[in-house]
């Protein structure tokens, strides 16, 4: 087997267990130099990346070569750029068996990543060719974001500024914003868009200041006709990147530039940045995109589903395993695509039909990891839809019967299907003593050896909690 097949299955395996995003982020712009003196040379574009693969993923690397050529002991990483080049590279380069293929350059782009019009130069992050509004499906929790994002990317002035996109993590933030930067190139290409991460602007700052070449820097991000910032919560506690945001932003806004924005949280909740930016970042429109529901996530396994089968030719993925995905994998769009990922892989390694039984089979790792996500505050709501009351009440001192049954029966749910504390669970009923919940715990277990009706109650709450069925 040929070095270049060999360096494919270990990047294979690395895409495997990391997920296409982390894949994608740290890994897709490494090349293999050649190997050597019991050593594989690999090389990214910038010391970054090569500081955080060193230390994340180095032992995983080796090891990986490892399986392939036990030859080789280890694996070492450089930076492409011939200036950045550590003491001794040229030196171990000579003796290196080298791979013609691979030879890095610097600034070399990513093919098909980074479209004509956009930043380059290393200052910006590539976009993923996947990620357009045409690929994102909308639904109840996400409609306002993409609306917004839609709005953006077709309007020719600026409608409100920033954009500041907010949610968990995989619920779909950076796909809105790759398919905004993707949908003004379409449309207007002489517009100079620049997108990247929090973190990458935080180390061109601190880069710039390395080399005292900060005038350089400020142009660069000062010029740009859209700037757009994914997860600027990594900014957190970095007072001078926060000092050099700030004054970006400003002029941009000032100069009626677009900026969008992207965090995990909204701006007032945004901790460890200046109160002055979190200000400035509520100015515009704040777009919220919520936790998937039970629909969303089965359009985007069906959408997913049809993508699969026109890709990979006959596979039959039934209706019923598509169902089971949604209602199991709530974590996460991500997740839940990377589940049915696995599903289809394990199939067609393996040669046996996509079913029920084997798609519980391959993730029963995933499964159980997302049956130990639920929430007191998922508990107290399901709880409270299904006896018809408010959740207002239920989590009030009100004792009518109408009200604290409910509210016991959520005690004792959140008891048995979480891992809190008897006094965390009283403190989100209102701030009740713990010695509230181990009544409470006590007296619905004991109704359930009476009382059919409240055990079948109890039963179906909790099926519903575990399986992820039921309203949303």
């Amino acid at each position: 087997m040929s070095l270049n097949d060999q360096w494919r299955r270990v990047r294979a395996r690395l895409q495997a267990e990391l997920g296409e995003a982390t894949f994608n982020s740290w890994f897709k712009q490494i090349d293999l130099i050649g190997v050597g003196d019991g050593r594989v040379m690999l090389s990214v574009p910038t010391r970054f990346i090569r500081n955080w693969i060193v230390s994340h993923y180095a032992d995983r690397l080796s090891k990986l070569w490892a399986d392939e050529d036990a030859d080789f002991a280890r694996v070492e990483i450089l930076v492409a750029a011939s200036e950045t080049k550590p003491n001794g590279a040229d030196d171990a380069e000579r003796t290196m068996r080298p791979v013609p293929a691979s030879v890095p350059v610097e600034n070399q782009p990513v093919t098909g990543a980074v479209p004509a019009g956009l930043e380059d130069a290393g200052v910006g992050a590539p976009l993923d060719p996947r990620f357009t509004f045409d690929a994102f499906v909308v639904g109840k929790s996400n409609e306002l974001a993409h609306a917004a994002a839609r709005r953006v990317a077709e309007a020719t002035d600026v409608s409100f500024n920033p954009l500041f996109l907010y949610g968990g993590v995989g619920l779909g933030k950076t796909h809105l914003m790759h398919a905004i930067a993707w949908e003004i190139r379409t449309r207007q290409p002489e517009r100079k868009v620049l997108y990247l991460s929090a973190e990458k602007f935080m180390y061109q700052f601190v880069r710039a200041l390395r080399f005292k070449d900060t005038m350089a820097f400020k142009q660069q991000f000062r010029s740009v006709d859209v700037l757009m910032i994914d997860d600027v919560q990594f900014i957190s506690g970095k007072d001078s990147t926060q000092e050099e945001f700030f004054h970006t932003f400003n002029a941009l806004i000032d100069h009626n530039r677009q900026v969008i924005i992207s965090a995990d949280r909204s701006p007032s909740d945004l901790e460890g940045i200046e109160e002055r930016i979190r200000s400035r970042l509520g100015w515009g429109l704040a777009a919220d995109i919520h936790p998937t529901d039970y629909e969303l996530r089965l359009g985007i396994l069906q959408a997913k589903a049809e993508e699969m089968m026109q890709k990979n030719g006959p596979v039959t993925i039934p209706a019923g395993v598509l169902e089971f995905l949604a209602h199991r994998i709530v974590s996460n769009v991500r997740e839940l695509e990377g589940a049915l990922k696995r599903v289809v892989a394990y199939a067609s390694f393996v040669g046996r039909p996509i079913t029920l039984d084997m798609s519980q089979e391959v993730l029963r790792d995933l499964l159980r990891s997302n049956d130990r996500k639920i929430t007191i505050e998922e508990i107290q709501r399901r709880v409270a839809e299904y006896y018809n009351v408010r959740l207002a009440d239920m989590l009030s001192a009100r004792r009518a019967r109408a009200v604290a049954r409910p509210r016991q029966v959520a005690m004792y749910l959140a008891k048995q299907l979480t891992s809190r504390s008897l006094p965390e669970i009283g403190r989100k009923f209102g701030g009740r003593d713990h010695t509230t919940v181990i009544h409470a715990v006590r007296k619905i277990d004991e109704l359930c050896h009476l009382d059919s009706g409240i055990e079948e109650d109890v039963d179906l709450l909790r099926r519903m909690l575990e399986g992820g069925h039921g309203p949303n």
